[in-house]
Formats: C-alpha cells, structure tokens, sequence
C-alpha cells in the first residue's frame, strides 16, 4: 500500500552524485523514498565557489534559490550566464553543460532542485573556462 513519507533533514540522502563546489542532498528520489520519476533535494553551494562544469543527461532541472545569489554559466564553453537569487527559478533544460557560481565571498547558497527522473543524473565534464572569472 502507498503511503505518505515525511523526510527529514538527517535522513536525506549524500549518497547521490555530486560536482566538486557543490553538496547535494536528496530528499525526494528512489533511494530516500522509492520514486519512480522524481527526484527533489537540497543543494548547497558554499560561499565563494564555483561548482565544476557538468550537465544532467536526458534530465530536465527545475531549480528554486532559497538564499543566496548565484551565477549560472552555460554553455559548451561556459560562454552564456544569468544571475539568480532568493524567490527565483532556474530551468535548465537537458545536456546544457554549466556551472553555479557563489557570487558572495560570505553567505552559502541554497537551493532546492527538482529533476525529471528519480536519480540524480550528474555527468561531469572538462571545459577549461570553468576556472576563468565569470
């Protein structure tokens, strides 16, 4: 029988994957929950970083910033960007390399993202602009 979960911050999952500069938390997935074509979690993005570059396969990412303002850079080299903050949505469709960078020295970023699958679909990947100011 299916039932309602509630899933709490100690019991979110670090397992999944993961990009240098970020940490993410599963809170909705197959492994917290047994989802079938979900996965919501926590992310976190600390104060002055830059995630690597990297992209989420077939998977659409609906992104909300909690706190926090970020640069999102995208592109196959990095080459196109907006900026995001607290109350903002981020849509990043399929196979678009990018990268979040923390645009505070002091203050982390947070956001919760929702992906299209029930796994969270990280493919890293080398793009040599990740590392130049943006």
């Amino acid at each position: 029988m299916a039932t309602v979960r509630v899933v709490r911050p100690q019991q979110r999952d670090r397992g999944t994957a993961q990009t240098p500069g970020m940490d993410r938390a599963e809170g909705i997935g197959a492994r917290t929950v047994g989802a079938r074509g979900l996965w919501v979690g926590h992310v976190t993005v600390a104060a002055g970083v830059r995630s690597g570059a990297h992209h989420h396969g077939e998977v659409e990412s609906a992104i909300y910033v909690l706190s926090g303002n970020a640069r999102f850079r995208f592109g196959d080299r990095l080459e196109d960007s907006v900026d995001a903050g607290p109350g903002d949505f981020v849509f990043v469709p399929p196979h678009v390399v990018h990268q979040e960078i923390n645009l505070s020295s002091e203050a982390a970023v947070e956001m919760i993202v929702a992906r299209s699958s029930q796994e969270n679909v990280v493919v890293n990947v080398e793009v040599l602009e990740a590392a130049r100011e943006g």
